[in-house]
């Protein structure tokens, strides 16, 4: 029992979290915070909001493609093939963790679906994801990105790194013959 109030919660604190900062930023934007719409009604495709340190933007844009703008080339249909592939892996993801976790798995993997559920809800919302973080060298920029993706990208890595140190003391334990 409390394997599954971790996972939800963990789930549900990601999502509120990512929803919450779109919402803020949606709302500072354009003064309401719709339920649905195309995203260019909402508000416009990209938006400069705050030069926060020479390094760091917070801007506004639109990610109708998938991680990095992966899939933007598919057209009209990417966000409905986005949606339905993420849905599966969300599923696969939910049914192992309620299934099968073992304890160094559950709270990455919680990360992992609450992002993902984060990034969804925004795809079926508006038919594409707010990213707003905006990090650049220069005129170099990284992709811009969200909380969800923040917790995705914090929750696989938290995996290897569990898998990594699990591996770890299980050879350890085969070498010491235990």
């Amino acid at each position: 029992m409390k394997k599954y109030i971790l996972i939800i919660s963990i789930i549900l604190g990601t999502l509120f979290l990512d929803q919450l900062s779109k919402g803020v930023l949606i709302y500072l934007i354009s003064g309401t915070v719709p339920l649905f719409g195309a995203a260019w009604d909402v508000v416009p495709v990209s938006y400069l909001m705050a030069n926060v340190f020479d390094f760091f933007n917070i801007v506004f844009t639109w990610n109708f493609g998938a991680s990095f703008s992966m899939f933007r080339t598919l057209g009209e249909s990417a966000p409905f093939i986005i949606i339905i592939i993420t849905g599966i892996v969300i599923g696969m993801l939910m049914y192992y963790l309620l299934t099968r976790a073992r304890r160094y798995e559950i709270i990455p993997l919680s990360l992992v679906c609450g992002g993902a559920i984060g990034n969804l809800v925004d795809r079926i919302r508006f038919g594409a994801v707010v990213d707003f973080l905006d990090f650049h060298i220069g005129g170099l920029h990284w992709p811009a990105f969200n909380v969800a993706d923040i917790c995705i990208v914090f929750g696989v890595g938290l995996y290897l790194l569990n898998l990594y140190l699990a591996r770890k003391k299980c050879l350890k334990s085969i070498k010491d013959g235990k």
